[in-house]
């Protein structure tokens, strides 16, 4: 017992002790607070003079997409007008100008607004650039509606009815095989099964690259393309999208749903129709759904078509955006990003861009019921995949006929041969997706 009382039981302290100790532990958390506001000082600091983009930052990424970053200063103008203007936009000087690689000597003033290249380019273009920069605005600064002309257009398309489905595929002029394919695969009026359904390639153009003529005649025979004045270049991709958004929102805008995607892509339009959008349900409102991108930096290295100058997008995020690779979304969606689209800078990423408008707009990209439906690379082909797939990419035209007429004559069954047990007896493998069907 003597051992338990000096060895286990708790020294019994006078006041004059407690009192020490707690002055002892109040310095020391004092101590500890005192360093960590200078810390959090000195980081501030360090911050606002190292990493301009929390200051002149537009946009502030979060959980839900972008929004805009708060005022701190009625002196200090919205930093959200360096994107975007509620009712005009006005062109801003870059603080550097930039010398491009070859590849990168494309972006243009078309593609993108607000980017000035170099006088010291060497880039051909560079004169018929600057005025092309200028075709982009109009009267007092602001982005004009329209600023390229009609080369070819089917304005008539939706006369008789309103379509169930309007495709836009993104194409070059020289791409008459792609095309060609397209039309004999899933771009066909049958996939629609009766529901009303447009097809329309959006072209720009080529100069001495490929003739226009040839062109015009295709147009006269299929009525299914779309051409502006723009250049036809990856770094004006934003131009061509934004030029069939505006064809839907002007002569199609009771079309339930649309989709863009490329000339390379595999669509499995059936499944889309039948099993997303889904003929026999309600319309769907502000609905945007594909492949969803979250938290994606922007490319800051020169050498990638994928760059990003920090004085066009300064945010160290993106907001939330579907793969350019194919997304849908409903038809009233076209005129609302279009309009969005006239008071926002031109960025040459267009999916980037679609997402930056959609931020504005406060809408939220839906995820689909899968995420094995949009396929932004390329999916080894079975007739069980490509049966419950919407999109898959990378597909040379005689690859694409190839395996459509495979699916067809495989749809009844698509997974009666996907996998065998040892004993050679059918094994029905079932996806995870399966769900959908």
């Amino acid at each position: 017992m003597q051992w338990r009382r000096r060895h286990c039981c708790p020294i019994k302290m006078t006041w004059n002790v407690k009192r020490s100790l707690f002055r002892t532990h109040v310095a020391g958390l004092l101590s500890l607070a005192s360093l960590f506001a200078l810390f959090l000082i000195y980081c501030h600091q360090d911050l606002l003079q190292g990493r301009s983009w929390l200051r002149d930052n537009p946009l502030v990424y979060t959980m839900r997409g972008l929004r805009p970053h708060k005022e701190r200063a009625k002196g200090n103008q919205s930093t959200l007008r360096s994107l975007w203007k509620d009712n005009t936009y006005v062109l801003p000087k870059p603080s550097v100008n930039f010398n491009f690689s070859s590849h990168q000597a494309e972006i243009t003033a078309r593609g993108i607004v607000g980017l000035e290249i170099s006088p010291s380019s060497n880039n051909s273009n560079t004169i018929g650039n600057t005025k092309s920069l200028h075709r982009e605005m109009g009267v007092g600064g602001r982005l004009a509606a329209q600023p390229y002309h009609w080369l070819l257009n089917e304005p008539y398309k939706c006369n008789e009815s309103s379509p169930f489905l309007v495709l836009l595929i993104a194409a070059e002029p020289r791409q008459l095989e792609a095309r060609n394919a397209i039309r004999q695969t899933w771009g066909n009026e049958s996939v629609a099964m009766g529901y009303g359904f447009v097809r329309l390639f959006l072209l720009g153009r080529i100069p001495n690259a490929y003739p226009q003529s040839s062109v015009d005649e295709e147009s006269l025979q299929h009525h299914d393309i779309i051409q502006q004045d723009f250049l036809d270049t990856y770094y004006n991709l934003t131009i061509k999208t934004l030029m069939g958004m505006s064809w839907v929102a002007r002569y199609c805008p009771h079309a339930r749903y649309v989709m863009k995607t490329d000339s390379d892509m595999f669509v499995n339009t059936e499944y889309l129709i039948q099993k997303l959008l889904k003929p026999n349900t309600a319309p769907r409102q502000n609905y945007f759904t594909g492949y969803l991108m979250r938290g994606y930096a922007p490319n800051r290295n020169k050498d990638s078509k994928w760059y990003m100058p920090p004085e066009l997008y300064s945010s160290e995020r993106y907001p939330i955006f579907c793969s350019g690779t194919g997304y849908v979304f409903s038809g009233d969606m076209a005129a609302k990003i279009y309009n969005a689209s006239l008071s926002i800078r031109r960025l040459h990423l267009e999916d980037v861009y679609v997402g930056i408008c959609l931020a504005k707009l406060r809408i939220d990209p839906v995820p689909p019921p899968n995420e094995f439906l949009f396929n932004h690379w390329r999916v080894s082909y079975s007739s069980c995949k490509y049966s419950h797939l919407i999109t898959s990419h990378q597909f040379q035209p005689n690859e694409l006929m190839k395996y459509w007429n495979h699916l067809q004559s495989n749809k009844h069954n698509p997974c009666l041969n996907m996998a065998k047990d040892r004993s050679g007896r059918p094994r029905h493998r079932k996806l995870q997706w399966e769900g959908l069907r």
